[in-house]
């Protein structure tokens, strides 16, 4: 884990996720040898693609399963740079096939609907008032909005410094709506931040940093209050901010700077997203559609 988290960068999200799909092997593998103790040079690519068809047997999809082939071979290959293997197994075995589906959105009115949901006038609500507002009006992602602190807050030119995937920097815009819920949570929050000193810019009811769990938590009250949909997600809201923009003309360069992706093929996804709002719109509209 160590590797990956220095070596490659990675978030400490993702090394928790890599920690459990090799879980997930090595308990499979285990169970299918009722006893027989499992070594890694022992494994072959048959073992690799006995976890596999596991896998798909308890409902995974093709994209978790994808994910966790990728977690194997990366250990595998790790074990084979350290000499502690002489071949990777998982090196072989290929993914599944993936939908190739398109990220998910919410309507402008839903966006309103789910951040009007909160009430702002005591101290919890003006502080889930103003994450709903930044993770839509600036994009962040649940791990970059957890990971703020005070000073990377910049309420006069209305901007944040974020720390993205492969700890990458970036400073983000946000709108006046936005601004002003922060100044509010800041001022509903002072009393709470005296008492612990803590420079985190989202704290729980113990004044300590909140978790991407308990943005989640507040999502979901959002939700239930606006009365939409089951299935919204943090990552919904990061959706729908990439996705209005481009409805609004923004270049997509500017968008993948925004969203802090590295690569522009990531962002590019949200073009087909938003040609499908058109044909929609068309559809809907046009008197000879």
């Amino acid at each position: 884990m160590d590797h990956i988290a220095l070596d490659r960068e990675c978030s400490r999200q993702t090394v928790r996720a890599y920690a459990r799909d090799l879980d997930d092997l090595v308990a499979t593998l285990e169970r299918m040898a009722r006893g027989t103790p499992i070594t890694a040079p022992g494994l072959r690519a048959s073992s690799i693609r006995a976890w596999v068809a596991d896998m798909h047997a308890r409902g995974l999809s093709a994209t978790t399963i994808s994910r966790r082939l990728s977690a194997a071979r990366s250990f595998f290959s790790w074990l084979v740079e350290e000499g502690l293997c002489d071949a990777n197994p998982a090196a072989e075995v290929r993914n599944p096939k993936t939908p190739d589906r398109l990220p998910g959105r919410l309507d402008v009115d839903d966006v309103r609907a789910l951040i009007e949901a909160t009430i702002p006038d005591d101290e919890r609500g003006a502080r889930d008032r103003a994450i709903l507002e930044l993770l839509y009006g600036a994009g962040l992602r649940v791990a970059e909005l957890v990971g703020l602190s005070i000073d990377d807050l910049h309420l006069g030119d209305r901007t944040v410094r974020v720390v993205g995937k492969g700890d990458r920097e970036r400073i983000v815009p946000f709108g006046r709506p936005t601004a002003d819920a922060l100044r509010a949570q800041l001022v509903a929050s002072s009393r709470l931040r005296i008492q612990t000193g803590d420079e985190a810019l989202f704290l729980n009811a113990r004044g300590r940093r909140l978790t991407d769990r308990s943005v989640r938590r507040i999502l979901d009250r959002a939700v239930t209050r606006a009365a939409l949909h089951r299935g919204v997600h943090p990552h919904l809201l990061r959706h729908s901010f990439a996705t209005h923009l481009l409805e609004s003309g923004m270049d997509l360069r500017a968008i993948q700077e925004l969203l802090g992706h590295a690569r522009l093929a990531t962002t590019q996804r949200y073009t087909r997203l938003s040609l499908e709002h058109i044909l929609e719109v068309y559809d809907k509209t046009h008197p000879r559609a």
